[in-house]
């Protein structure tokens, strides 16, 4: 059979502007690219400007995740200006960012990529969609999947409300800052959070949790579809102490088969592909240049192409379970037990084939969830009413710093050089760039360009397992 080029643009249900293009040959994908087609250039707004007002602006790149941004600036202020922050502070800024992740989660399975399996009434937001959408939930669970997606609404809003008790308003919160938080939780802002969370965690475990290994066990063809590399990293995130090195979401890497400590001193930046200067290509994520060329033969993305070590590098919920390893869920080793058969306690003993493919993302997403939602609960018994978030500090002349955390979606790391009190230059790497970037100067393709490599396209008027991939992965 010919080979067929088939172009979706946009990539509709995710959070950004994406398009896909992808080679289909004998009912396969063989060939993909993908390409950010819009230029963001927060590296350049914020050059010159008092670095206190990054914290702020950071949180402009996504309306979802600006949490994650906002913490990974103010850690690398933290960073740059030797400020230790006290315990309370780290535990408010975990609860603030854990309310996200929560929210975040729920948003992706039930308002991005439900659709993908469940069969809504004809009326939008379940259509449009493609003629042939390859909906096959029985009725009882396509029934529950479609009462959770109204259901996931209000807890969505719910969820919003804890993320602002302590960040002062959601989606872009006021409460992160350089030093900690401006929040100091009180017994009563506590107990409205605990509220809330409680009907939160009640929604993973009693329909989050059950629906995702439900779909599972009808699409169990999506378990073997979607691989990619299986290389992954972990930039750690909900650090547990003051040490910066014990964290809920331990930091590490898994390539070739074998894990590795983090360096994030091992990452760099091509843009062979990329509309970006050429001379910029290979450097370090510290030495990063912003500096567009639209004109650049043979790019095709405002993407870099980040790389660890030289490798491509998946990140995300996926990547962030497998490295960290945790004890699965009692609801997933139930399900696993009495719908799989698969006798598993530890999330690798899912295995990597399973874990790296369309329907195992979603299930370490799931997982990761529930981990959280456990973690939540510590952390409000842990934190101080009344004891200080904030720990002053000065604005050096010079300094440089970089603050690694995690997004919902993947790794994020912010660095910011600092001359006479004003930003030189500040970079980010953010987890879509890791995961939907573009080819290197080696000519090895991104996490997602590779993963859709033998997707099953029977029909290339509706390649259904295309978007279900892409969205899988939550850019």
């Amino acid at each position: 059979m010919a080979k067929t080029t088939i172009a979706i643009d946009p990539v509709t249900r995710i959070e950004g502007h994406l398009k896909a293009e992808v080679v289909v040959e004998n009912g396969k994908v063989v060939d993909a690219r993908l390409s950010g087609g819009m230029y963001r250039g927060f590296e350049t707004i914020l050059r010159g400007r008092d670095p206190r007002d990054s914290t702020q602006i950071v949180q402009r790149i996504c309306g979802v995740c600006p949490t994650s941004h906002a913490n990974a600036s103010a850690s690398a202020q933290d960073n740059a200006f030797g400020i230790r922050l006290t315990d309370n502070a780290r535990l408010t800024r975990n609860l603030i960012l854990g309310a996200n992740f929560l929210q975040s989660h729920i948003l992706h399975f039930y308002h991005l990529t439900a659709l993908d399996f469940v069969e809504g009434p004809a009326t939008a937001p379940f259509v449009p969609r493609y003629a042939k959408s390859d909906l096959r939930l029985p009725a009882e669970a396509n029934k529950a999947g479609v009462d959770q997606y109204i259901e996931a609404l209000e807890v969505r809003r719910i969820a919003h409300e804890m993320v602002a008790l302590f960040g002062g308003r959601m989606p872009h919160v006021h409460g992160i800052v350089p030093g900690g938080t401006t929040e100091v939780p009180t017994q009563e802002a506590l107990k409205e959070y605990a509220a809330r969370f409680k009907k939160v965690r009640a929604f993973i475990e009693e329909k989050y949790l059950p629906l995702v290994y439900t779909v599972g066990t009808v699409y169990t063809d999506l378990f073997k579809q979607g691989q990619g590399f299986k290389n992954c990293v972990c930039f750690g995130a909900f650090p547990l102490d003051g040490t910066g090195k014990n964290n809920l979401l331990k930091a590490g890497v898994f390539v070739d088969g074998q894990d590795k400590d983090f360096d994030p001193l091992k990452i760099t930046e091509d843009v062979k592909y990329s509309w970006f200067a050429a001379d910029t290509t290979g450097l370090p994520f510290s030495k990063g240049k912003t500096i567009p060329d639209v004109d650049k033969e043979g790019a095709y993305s405002f993407v870099k192409a980040p790389r660890y070590e030289g490798k491509s590098m998946e990140v995300g919920p996926a990547a962030r379970m497998w490295i960290t390893n945790p004890d699965l869920s009692p609801i997933g080793q139930k399900m696993l037990k009495d719908k799989y058969g698969l006798d598993a306690r530890k999330f690798r003993d899912l295995g990597a084939d399973n874990v790296f493919s369309i329907m195992g993302r979603h299930v370490a997403r799931a997982e990761e969830a529930w981990l959280l939602a456990q973690a939540v609960e510590g952390w409000l018994k842990e934190i101080k009413p009344g004891e200080a978030t904030w720990t002053k500090f000065d604005i050096p002349a010079k300094a440089e710093g970089f603050g690694c955390t995690e997004a919902p979606r993947g790794s994020l790391i912010h660095y910011l050089d600092v001359e006479d009190k004003k930003i030189a230059n500040y970079q980010i790497v953010s987890a879509t760039l890791w995961n939907c970037c573009p080819r290197d100067d080696k000519e090895q393709r991104g996490p997602l360009e590779e993963a859709l490599i033998g997707v099953d396209v029977p029909d290339i008027a509706n390649p259904v397992n295309v978007g279900r991939l892409i969205r899988a992965f939550d850019p």
